[in-house]
């Protein structure tokens, strides 16, 4: 295999792996920069991936082709009222936000498993009949060189980089960007200027709720193509780690997520790199996991998070 193919396979895995980290990632960037950890991105990816493939399964014959995408929709709207859950405990009850992201992955995946055993008779769905495939973008992709190599993939990880440069602008540009981030930093000054902090965080929560279950939808029909309980197995920690590692900036974020989606697909495709033949596959398998460890660890620089992160807030009390 030459340099420029090797290259051409590992540009290509990688667009394809890092697009559902980007985009549960961004989701965590919005909810914790309204002061809302959320913990629960691998629940939010689980019932995404869930909803596309039920969705895809049983709409298949009447939507046809269009059916991946409609599909993409209903996993936005569960993912989304599905986070609300966590809004709920972690903004109105004052819950801990930790305690209430691991539930929200627990009952994901007992739920989403429970069905699919209830309606399929096993723990796993057939393959989704109307998969997503790769797309050539018109004009890019006739570049000589580098149009095969950036602009032939799935629609799904371009998408998924345009969406991080929109959540950048929202953010940074926009006043709704400025109250998010506000009632993340100081909400007691928030709340004196006339900012809605529980309203914000609530949108805040439900934004990542959207983000994450596109993400489980992406990976699903994209990557397994199907669902069961292992479907979605670390994703949503990884892009946590994302969302640190990029420190809680949206293009931070989608940059540590490409980053670890080089590291998943080196873990698929490694052993077609003679470089990489005489590694350990478990090596290979375990190198996401152990970057998503030292990114967590905070051990790849100093990474401050926003100020009233994690810490609930009660109107008129300091």
């Amino acid at each position: 295999m030459d340099i420029l193919s090797a290259f051409e396979i590992l540009v290509k895995s990688m667009l394809f792996a890092s697009a559902p980290l980007i985009l549960t990632a961004l989701g965590g960037v919005f909810s914790e920069r309204s002061g809302v950890v959320n913990i629960g991105l691998e629940g939010l990816m689980v019932i995404g991936a869930f909803s596309a493939i039920i969705f895809n399964i049983t709409f298949a014959s009447t939507l046809g082709g269009a059916t991946p995408w409609v599909a993409l929709l209903v996993a936005m709207a569960i993912g989304g009222l599905f986070s609300l859950i966590h809004a709920l405990a972690s903004i109105t009850f004052r819950a801990d936000q930790v305690v209430s992201g691991v539930a929200i992955n627990f009952l994901a995946l007992g739920l989403s498993v429970f069905l699919v055993k209830a309606w399929y008779g096993a723990g796993q769905t057939p393959k989704i009949p109307v998969p997503m495939y790769y797309t050539n973008i018109p004009i890019l992709s006739d570049i000589p060189v580098i149009g095969t190599i950036f602009f032939s993939n799935y629609l799904t990880s371009y998408v998924a980089i345009i969406i991080a440069f929109i959540a950048w602008f929202v953010l940074f540009k926009t006043p709704f960007g400025l109250r998010l981030r506000s009632v993340g930093e100081h909400p007691l000054a928030a709340d004196t200027m006339g900012i809605n902090v529980y309203r914000m965080r609530y949108i805040a929560v439900f934004i990542s709720g959207i983000l994450g279950g596109l993400g489980g939808a992406v990976y699903a029909q994209t990557i397994t193509q199907d669902f069961s309980g292992t479907t979605i197995t670390g994703q949503g920690f990884i892009a946590l780690a994302a969302v640190i590692f990029g420190k809680w900036h949206p293009l931070g974020a989608m940059g540590a997520a490409l980053f670890f989606g080089l590291a998943q697909s080196l873990a698929i495709i490694g052993s077609s790199f003679a470089f990489l033949q005489d590694v350990p596959n478990w090596i290979l398998l375990a190198a996401p996991y152990i970057l998503t460890i030292l990114a967590l660890a905070g051990f790849i620089g100093r990474a401050d998070s926003p100020k009233a992160n994690g810490i609930p807030y009660i109107k008129g009390k300091r």
